[in-house]
Parts: C-alpha cells; structure tokens; sequence
C-alpha cells in the first residue's frame, strides 16, 4: 500500500483592517457601558459648571457594588500640613480625644491645617472616645459600659490648650449615662483649669441632655464657660428615627433653657443637619422652638451618612437652599447663624464672630466699669472739698 501524501500548510496573512467584524465576537454591553452612554458629555466636563442637582446619584464599582458620588460642593481636600501634624502629636501624646476625628468631620483639614496654629480650632471630646448612646447617625463608638474616667484628663485638656495659644476653644464629650452626674462635674473641672491656665481662652461647652438633670446642666453652665451648646440635631418629628431613644426634642429645648437662665450673659447655641427627610415646615416649627427658649445661635450642615450602618441620606441640599437657611433664621431673631454644606456645630467661621461677640461685649462692660468708677470718684466727700 502507497504512503499517504505529505500534509501540505497554506498561510494566509490577513490585515486586521481588511475584514471588519470577521472572527470577532461582539462584547455585550455592560451596566457600566450603559451608565457612561446616559452619563455627562465632554462638553458637561469643559464648560465648568458643577451639578446643582441635589439627587443622589450612585454608580457601580468595579465589584458590582452600588456606591454614593458626592456631590461637587462635598468633596474637600486631604488633611495635610505641619500644623495638623503637630496638634494631631500633641493630643495624642496627652491622651486626648477630638471630634474632629472619632466623628470623621469633613473640615478637620481646615480647621487644624492653617499655617497660623492660634488660628487652628480643634474640638477637644471629654470622658474617652466610647458613648453609651447609640444615635443612628453618630459614627462614635458606644458601649453601655466605657471605660472608666482618666482623673487627669481636665489636667491635661488646660495643658495642651494653653501650649497652642488658642483665643477660643470647644469642649464635648460623648454621652455617660453610666455616671451619676453624666460626667457634669468632669466638664466643670476641666472648664475651671483651663481658665485657671489661661484665663483669656473663651470656653464652649458641648454637651449632652444629662438625662434631663438641670442641676448637671446648671453646674456646667456656671463653671465659668463662655458659651453653652446642645444640639437638638434634627426636626422634632424625626427625633425618635435619628437620635437615640434616651433623647428627645423637648426634653434638648429644657436643658437649653436651664442653661440661659443659669447664668445671665450667657451664649446658647445649637445644631440641625439637614438632608434627612425634613420638611420646611417642620424645620420652621422647630427654629421657632428654639427662639421660645431665648437661643443665640443656630448652625445648619449636611448629614453625611458616616457608614452603611447608620442612615441613608434622604437629600443632598444645595448651597442655595443653606444660604436661604441661614436668611430665614436670621428674619426669626438668631444672633448668628452658620448654614453650609460643610458646617458642623463647631465651626471655626462662627467660632470666631461669637469670639468677637464675647470680646466686645467685655470691653463694653469695662468701659462701663471704668465710667462708674469715675463717677463715683467725683462724688465723694475729697473730690466734693476740692
């Protein structure tokens, strides 16, 4: 039998341009695909005009998971600097807590990255970084038995304050219903020695509701502190969905109240987050509220959802709608009102106009002093004989 005949190869070379389409399987289009087709043009990113639109939008990411773009007025630059280098070592070679950090404010870099460190606001968090409540936007640690107080902690808070020069500072804490006093009198010890260290230094005390206790609140309030602040976080109807069952609206109007008739001159202050679900009318109702109980100053800022274990952002609200905000309280009698995106109740901004309100405030009552004085003076007995 004959061998078969050899294999005989034909190859053929073929341009990829010659036959377009041939061999080749179409991609089918994905969500990603479909998202960037309905998305902006080029001309949206070159003309530079942000988006206004208060919606949340949500993408998906490269594991299929649906995730949150901020809107453009959100987004603020990393922390950097030597200054918020040196206050971050100083707090932690004390032991100290901020709110800046446990509660992820979106201003630290601003606060603690200027070149001026006198100008720097740091909000330092009394009692440990643990709370015993539980608020549903609150990305704070809670544990229904923290650890016990540091005895040094007041110390310490008047050191590292007196070393950084400051002319205005915050107090907070985290709420400690598992003490008897809330931990009222660890707030007045650390207020008295920071005053005692540098007596120039105005004080605002942060706090909590105390349970309702107004002798806690009054023991704050007359410690020596400049300003008093509570925060009744939310509208009254959404109260019960947002903040910790133990607190309630009427029961945060109380404490505020307590606190202006405890000392006389004193500056009483609050904060409201919007974007969770809140009408107009309700947020009326609840500013009219607050001007019932005598309040000086009102703050306004976006909640931002800290993980996806808390709240879900209903609405992002525009800077527009925060400017009319802060018009509105204004028309309704609030001394000062800080209303943004990005502000917190302790903002430097309004930190620094309540500062020059309390310094004006006291040059007036020396002068009127030092008037009195001279008066008297010319009606005594020796100046009546000259």
């Amino acid at each position: 039998m004959p061998p078969p005949p050899p294999l005989r190869l034909s190859l053929t070379r073929t341009l990829a341009t010659t036959t377009p389409g041939a061999g080749i399987t179409k991609r089918p289009p994905t969500t990603f695909t479909d998202r960037l087709n309905s998305g902006p043009s080029f001309g949206d990113f070159i003309s530079g005009t942000p988006d206004s639109s208060s919606e949340i939008r949500t993408v998906i990411n490269s594991k299929g998971k649906e995730i949150v773009r901020l809107p453009s007025w959100l987004k603020t630059n990393i922390p950097l600097g030597q200054n918020f280098t040196k206050i971050k070592s100083d707090l932690r070679g004390l032991n100290l807590h901020t709110v800046c950090e446990e509660a992820r404010c979106p201003n630290i870099g601003e606060c603690w990255g200027g070149s001026d460190k006198s100008a720097a606001t740091a909000t330092i968090m009394l009692m440990g970084d643990t709370c015993t409540r539980g608020c549903r936007f609150c990305s704070v640690k809670t544990n229904r038995r923290p650890p016990p107080l540091d005895v040094h902690e007041p110390e310490n808070t008047a050191e590292a304050l007196s070393r950084w020069g400051l002319g205005y500072v915050v107090l907070t804490s985290v709420d400690r219903d598992d003490l008897a006093d809330g931990g009222s009198g660890h707030f007045r010890e650390t207020i008295v020695k920071i005053k005692q260290k540098a007596p120039n230094i105005l004080v605002e005390a942060l706090t909590g509701d105390f349970m309702g206790d107004m002798e806690c609140v009054e023991r704050v309030a007359t410690s020596g502190l400049d300003v008093y602040a509570h925060n009744v976080e939310t509208v009254e109807e959404l109260t019960p969905f947002v903040r910790d069952r133990r607190a309630t609206f009427r029961q945060s109007l109380a404490v505020l109240k307590k606190a202006k008739e405890s000392k006389e001159g004193l500056i009483t202050k609050t904060s409201i987050m919007l974007g969770l679900g809140e009408t107009e009318e309700q947020l009326v109702d609840a500013l009219k509220e607050l001007r019932k109980v005598d309040v000086d100053v009102v703050t306004f800022g976006q909640y931002m959802r800290p993980t996806k274990r808390h709240m879900k952002v209903v609405e992002y609200i525009t800077p527009e709608a925060f400017e009319k905000w802060r018009v509105k309280a204004l028309e309704m009698g609030f001394m000062y009102v800080a209303s943004g995106p990005l502000v917190r109740s302790s903002y430097k901004a309004g930190e620094a106009f309540i500062e020059n309100v309390l310094k004006k405030r006291a040059a007036a009552a020396n002068t009127a002093a030092i008037a009195e004085a001279v008066e008297v003076g010319l009606d005594s007995p020796e100046k009546r004989a000259e």
